[in-house]
């Protein structure tokens, strides 16, 4: 089977500073993947290239997305084959409800019947969105807007998912619930890549794991495998 999603020896460069170092990802379709490193190792970079957020100018190598090579593409038009990114820091339009966000994940498509239908799926995945319909965005929790981002990726029906940091100023309970929704939205067939800094959650959760060290992919395997690695111990799960 094809990967949806492959980057071939990929590098950004900011100027003359090179910020991803020539590496390879793969992810299957329907996989769930989570890319794991310190700050500055280029994981937000790496997201962002593949959703078409950094300038092309600085792309070498290739990324590939559902049989067709994306790395010089738009972002609109990388949204528009089914891949949709929920950005660190959740970026909801705090001045519309929680339904109007809602309807803007949806922008592109013309099937009512669908729409209406991703709204259930999304309200029945977050029921607490349902009860703040009508709320102004900028008002909900941190966990709430969070909620609302992944929401809002729900409704353009994409094929594959990018998370960045979705636990990123949570409290632990919120976290949780944030994960369980994330799994559900896998299981129901949308392959899903994330970055994550709490990689004892992010490991637990996915099904394969890529570590990166400043620009680099230094470690690849199951999250199983990864979990038991004495270096990953060491260096991301704060295990002596």
């Amino acid at each position: 089977m094809a990967p949806i999603l492959e980057l071939k020896n990929f590098h950004y460069y900011y100027g003359n500073i090179e910020a991803v170092k020539g590496i390879d990802i793969r992810v299957e379709p329907g996989e769930m993947v989570t890319l794991i490193g310190a700050n500055g190792a280029g994981k937000t970079t790496t997201m962002q290239s593949i959703s078409g957020l950094t300038p092309a100018s600085g792309v070498r190598g290739e990324i590939w997305f559902d049989g067709k090579r994306i790395d010089k593409k738009k972002g609109n038009k990388i949204t528009a084959m089914g891949l949709c990114h929920v950005l660190e820091g959740r970026h909801v339009f705090s001045q519309l409800s929680v339904e109007e966000n809602l309807k803007m994940g949806a922008y592109l498509r013309k099937d009512n019947a669908g729409i209406r239908e991703s709204f259930a799926k999304v309200y029945e995945l977050f029921p607490r969105l349902l009860e703040r319909k009508t709320q102004m965005a900028g008002t909900l929790s941190g966990g709430e807007q969070q909620m609302l981002a992944i929401g809002r990726a729900m409704m353009g029906k994409p094929k594959m998912i990018l998370l960045d940091e979705p636990s990123l100023g949570l409290a632990p309970i919120v976290v949780h619930a944030i994960f369980e929704a994330i799994v559900e939205i896998n299981r129901q067939g949308t392959t899903i890549l994330f970055v994550e800094q709490n990689s004892k959650i992010a490991l637990a959760t996915a099904h394969r794991g890529y570590v990166m060290q400043t620009g680099k992919i230094v470690l690849a395997d199951t999250c199983e495998n990864l979990e038991s690695n004495e270096e990953v111990k060491k260096a991301y799960l704060g295990m002596k």
